[in-house]
């Protein structure tokens, strides 16, 4: 029998990946194309999209070509995608209006301003479970139709279509303007401040509010499911599934049980806790959002993005200099027994959850003559941990439940001593699966599920094997005495930049 694949298509931030497994989840193929950012103006980001799909057309072939295989062994595709980014394109010749904006741009500051004083406001995050903000889709759609002469009325016909980078990519890889499908999924639906978190369908009130025609909007579907068949790039093989990234990372990590949760660790850090088919609503700061939807109903989860990990690694190489490369943080920390007293909070443009303060700035207290770059080094990694802490205190009040142990995934995992500061802090097992590439993982399983490649969650769960633990060795009472600090320490950085003002 001719051994079948299943093929990850994961559209990220930088870059975007093809990837093929096999049934035991193994990699057998990868080829990767980054794109080129654009920064128009201070604050500004955006993609070109038809960049990221002519790159989809090079990477697919080229990891079907490293992996040996030919297209008749692809058993079907998923799609993970980076999430909140912005296409708008003209649906009869397939061309953008535009770049796509990014989710890390700001653009929207001064109309999310606006709409927060609007009539109704005060419901947004009642009916999509997010606060209004920049970070999302909706704002983003909204300042595209009111910039772009013409642009609604063609909307409202249906002339235009709007995605997000998933949307995007069906959509052409079905036909594109030859009757290409134009859907998403509920994870990235649930991103826009567009859908009813407990319907999962665009909301009515919500389309009001941000004066958002729902003829541009595509249809809503779970994360597994009929997506279409390629007509492009993959003639003949079953466009399976779709999530944002973040939930590829929960599903690929096989969190299928309530209170299971990871995090993963790059630029930023994004941490998802599954709730189970509980929609929990936060108190403390944190993101309610869908997990992932297999069948009929969703399982819902409690998000915690941090905006400042791995970057902040990056600013004490580039900006600062006290290291050259950054593996070389985990020898200079390394150095060192504690922190000397000297902790800093990565507040570089605010703070995201649980805190969600745009008036804070960055901070590093606790400066005396004692103190060496050993101590600052060490002081970067227990950033990242405390943040971590802040997000999981939070998750654990909100659900009720209790974080037994932290999956990790991404490029900082590979410093030990960092891991092992974060399983101190928490207090529970931290522990790295054999298979990094969580994400596209993800997007595969789903695909795989969909069409019988993998029979069930269960059938999952036994390709999940631990590469690395580690376990707590703090004493508690330093442990509760740091974490006390920590907060001294973030309450420090609130109100720093006062309205009117601007800290560059």
């Amino acid at each position: 029998m001719t051994q079948r694949y299943v093929l990850a298509i994961d559209q990220g931030t930088t870059s975007t990946r093809a990837i093929l497994f096999d049934q035991r989840a193994r990699l057998t193929g990868v080829a990767q194309r980054e794109h080129k950012q654009h920064y128009p103006r201070p604050g500004w980001m955006e993609q070109d999209a038809l960049e990221i799909w002519r790159n989809v057309e090079r990477v697919v072939p080229a990891a079907l070509r490293d992996s040996g295989i030919t297209l008749d062994q692809v058993a079907a595709v998923g799609i993970a995608n980076q999430r909140e980014t912005t296409v708008v394109w003209d649906r009869n010749t397939g061309t953008p209006i535009g770049r796509a904006i990014v989710w890390q741009d700001v653009r929207t500051e001064q109309l999310v301003e606006r709409l927060r004083e609007s009539a109704g406001a005060e419901r947004i995050r009642e009916l999509c479970g997010l606060p209004l903000a920049t970070y999302f889709a909706a704002p983003r759609l909204r300042w595209l139709l009111d910039r772009t002469p013409g642009l609604r009325e063609r909307a409202a016909r249906g002339e235009v279509l709007f995605g997000t980078m998933e949307t995007w990519l069906v959509w052409n890889l079905t036909g594109g303007a030859d009757h290409g499908g134009h859907v998403t999924d509920v994870t990235n639906a649930g991103r826009t401040l567009l859908m009813n978190l407990s319907t999962l369908e665009w909301d009515e009130e919500l389309l009001r509010f941000f004066d958002i025609p729902r003829a541009m909007l595509p249809e809503i579907q779970p994360s597994t499911g009929e997506f279409g068949t390629a007509r492009r790039v993959l003639p003949g093989v079953r466009i399976a599934a779709a999530l944002g990234d973040q939930h590829a990372a929960l599903f690929g990590q096989t969190c299928f049980a309530p209170g299971e949760t990871e995090c993963t660790y790059g630029t930023g850090g994004f941490l998802l806790m599954n709730t189970g088919r509980e929609l929990v609503r936060s108190e403390h700061g944190l993101l309610t959002t869908i997990g992932y939807q297999v069948g009929p109903e969703p399982v819902y989860a409690l998000e915690g993005p941090i905006a400042v990990t791995g970057s902040l690694v990056q600013w004490l190489r580039d900006n600062i200099g006290l290291i050259t490369s950054a593996p070389e943080i985990e020898t200079l920390a390394g150095t060192v027994g504690d922190n000397g007293g000297c902790y800093l909070v990565p507040a570089f443009s605010g703070l995201y959850a649980p805190h969600w303060r745009s008036d804070a700035r960055g901070l590093l207290i606790g400066l005396t003559s004692y103190i060496t770059k050993g101590h600052i080094a060490r002081a970067v990694l227990e950033a990242t941990a405390w943040q971590t802490r802040d997000v999981v205190e939070a998750m654990n009040a909100d659900s009720g439940l209790q974080a037994g142990a932290l999956r990790v995934a991404g490029g900082m995992t590979s410093d030990n001593l960092l891991m092992q500061i974060i399983a101190d802090v928490l207090d529970i097992p931290v522990m790295r699966p054999i298979v990094a590439e969580t994400v596209s993982l993800g997007a595969a399983y789903a695909a795989g599920l969909a069409v019988g490649y993998w029979p069930d969650l269960e059938g999952l769960r036994h390709n999940w094997r631990v590469a690395a633990q580690w376990l707590p060795r703090m004493d508690p009472d330093l442990r509760a005495e740091e974490y006390d600090n920590w907060k001294r320490a973030v309450e420090l950085t609130f109100g720093w930049l006062r309205p009117g003002k601007s800290v560059t």
